[in-house]
């Protein structure tokens, strides 16, 4: 599948001194937030799924695959920290690790099984494996079927930090957010990210020039999957609950929908349409049902009237790369 890019600015200084401004913007608003009166758990769990985005727009706008099967990673790497945490009495670092570990493993086994084929073929084998570990984790005890792992203790992060207490909490998920987002920037804009770009842009092409294309999407795969898990980690100390929710297809579906409506393939892009997203679904919720049919109308509007994206359009006007 090729990734609506159809006007992508290449990499040049005067784009990365844009992208870091905008980042340098980001962060200093996103420290700011505990001084403004917004609702602390809004903002946290709209991080915690704009790190989520970011990982899926790592394989889907830069290396061209669609997953419909992200959500698995976001539930895996929920319930193996949640287990963790309850059952175990882990530390909440040693709590991240295993839950981010849990998803990197299961990229790998997933990974090897779905790159085997490209398109409508792959976006179908990821769907089925988020399906069947859908079941799976139904049915395995640790997960508490439909209760899902409730009253998750927040702990002390490095015995120190006191998760309890929202302030805190709020400036470690921004700074596991920033770190995410950072690393993905520095794959998209490394020897790798590039090679990525050209599989995107024509596969035949980069294998032509001697690049193993499999490995290099695969890789792609692994690294999205892990940092999908680690979002799915730092979630579960924000809703202090892991549930079937974070590995229903839906969820998946959300993923994309956040990632279109930000903008493919950009940098920012993400980031916007999760907080769109999350945005809709905290301050319309007592609409009901109707806010599925809201998002339904704003996904059509998207594909019909601006198919870049929110950021994606305004880099076009501005003929900047965001």
């Amino acid at each position: 599948m090729t990734a609506i890019t159809d006007d992508t600015l290449p990499t040049t200084p005067r784009a990365v001194r844009d992208e870091m401004i905008l980042f340098a913007v980001m962060a200093v608003v996103l420290a700011a937030v505990p001084f403004t009166g917004i609702y602390p758990f809004f903002v946290m769990q709209a991080l915690c799924f704009a790190l989520l985005a970011c990982a899926f727009n790592l394989l889907i706008g830069y290396g061209g695959l669609l997953s419909f099967g992200h959500a698995m990673f976001l539930g895996t790497g929920g319930y193996c920290t949640a287990h963790a945490l309850k059952a175990w009495g882990l530390s909440p670092e040693l709590g991240i690790v295993i839950g981010t570990a849990g998803a990197a493993g299961l990229a790998v086994i997933t990974g090897l099984v779905a790159i085997r084929r490209q398109g409508i073929y792959f976006a179908m084998i990821t769907l089925a494996l988020s399906q069947l570990l859908y079941f799976i984790y139904l049915q395995t005890p640790f997960t508490h079927g439909e209760d899902g792992i409730q009253g998750i203790p927040q702990g002390y992060l490095f015995g120190i930090l006191n998760l309890a207490r929202s302030t805190t909490l709020y400036y470690v998920i921004m700074a596991g957010f920033l770190g995410g987002f950072l690393l993905i920037y520095r794959i998209i804009n490394s020897p790798f990210g590039e090679v990525l770009k050209s599989i995107r842009e024509n596969e035949q092409r980069a294998i032509s020039l001697g690049y193993k294309t499999d490995q290099y999407k695969l890789l792609a795969y692994i690294l999205s999957g892990t940092l999908a898990g680690f979002a799915g980690s730092l979630k579960v100390f924000v809703a202090q609950n892991a549930s079937l929710t974070d590995v229903q297809w839906q969820m998946s579906g959300e993923i994309v929908l956040m990632t279109l409506v930000g903008g493919l393939g950009t940098v920012f892009g993400p980031v916007v349409g999760a907080f769109v997203i999350i945005a809709m679904q905290q301050y319309l919720a007592g609409l009901g049902q109707w806010v599925a049919v809201i998002q339904g109308v704003i996904f059509v509007a998207c594909v019909l009237t601006f198919r870049r994206g929110i950021v994606g359009e305004i880099a076009h006007y501005f003929r900047r790369s965001f």
